[in-house]
């Protein structure tokens, strides 16, 4: 147990200095390479809790997909940080309203939290024992009963989010070739090919 609380402490620690320098950072790739350590990290806690399944959907989603697409977005795009940041200071109040509502917020959601009435006695409920039901079946038995609809609604989001990202990044540029469906399902065979006939001796 000892040895368990002393990983523990080094993993929170870690994860969290880490999404401290997530923010604090000025280059945005050590940035990047800072928040693939902290998902690190908070992979870690998760094999400590018993949570093996997540944490390699965490390793292998977030880290080998996320983060790595984030990184080399970042140092492929031509990015003039310097002027980005040259509003920064216009913004400070906005965002310093908007994060003392979220705040506040916070404050009332935690000082208004209630134990419901009917949680003792559901303690005594008939459940398998934690040996007879491994971790991805107790997960995808709770995802897919009692928060389908939810994880629906977050796969519409991600849906959403994804067309959102493809459109904004379309654009329409001069001297690039493009294939158009439309124009290729209305050629005819007439429009492409032409037969010939060559007499014998001579070309075409």
């Amino acid at each position: 147990m000892v040895v368990q609380a002393l990983v523990f402490y080094l993993f929170a620690a870690v994860a969290v200095a880490s999404g401290a320098m997530v923010i604090t950072s000025r280059n945005p790739v050590h940035s990047v390479l800072f928040l693939i350590l902290a998902f690190f990290n908070a992979a870690g806690l998760f094999v400590l809790m018993g949570a093996e399944f997540l944490a390699m959907i965490l390793v292998v989603v977030y880290v080998g997909a996320v983060a790595v697409l984030f990184l080399f977005v970042v140092m492929m795009l031509d990015i003039n940080f310097v002027e980005l940041r040259q509003g920064f200071i216009r913004y400070v109040p906005v965002g310093a309203a908007i994060g003392l509502v979220l705040l506040a917020e916070l404050l009332l959601i935690t000082g208004a939290w209630t134990v419901a009435p009917g949680i003792p006695n559901t303690m005594g409920a008939v459940v398998p024992p934690a040996a007879d039901v491994t971790n991805t079946h107790a997960l995808g038995g709770l995802l897919y009963t009692r928060y389908v609809y939810l994880f629906q609604a977050a796969g519409l989001i991600l849906l959403i989010a994804m067309i959102g990202a493809i459109v904004l990044t379309l654009r329409s540029r001069e001297g690039v070739r493009r294939q158009s469906i439309l124009v290729q399902n209305a050629r005819r065979r007439e429009d492409a090919v032409e037969v010939m006939k060559v007499t014998r001796g001579g070309g075409v």
